[in-house]
């Protein structure tokens, strides 16, 4: 079953996801077209969950306490 939707989540567009990433509009674009950031087409659009984005970020971080790729491993 898929995760519930929340009512306060919201689609970001590109630019919106580079802004609270400190990333560039071209690192959020070559992750989406290399299928490895959470996306959905929309009209036509690409558009980003917040919530998924916030996954994401949680599953992939690095450092003491990330659950995502550790080098030294």
């Amino acid at each position: 079953m898929p995760n519930p939707i929340h009512l306060d989540d919201e689609f970001l567009d590109i630019a919106g996801v580079a802004a609270w990433l400190h990333i560039t509009q071209r690192h959020v674009r070559r992750l989406v077209a290399e299928n490895r950031i959470p996306n959905h087409k929309i009209g036509g659009l690409v558009r980003l969950r917040r919530s998924e984005i916030d996954a994401w970020v949680a599953a992939n971080g690095r450092g003491p306490g990330g659950n995502g790729h550790d080098p030294a491993a």
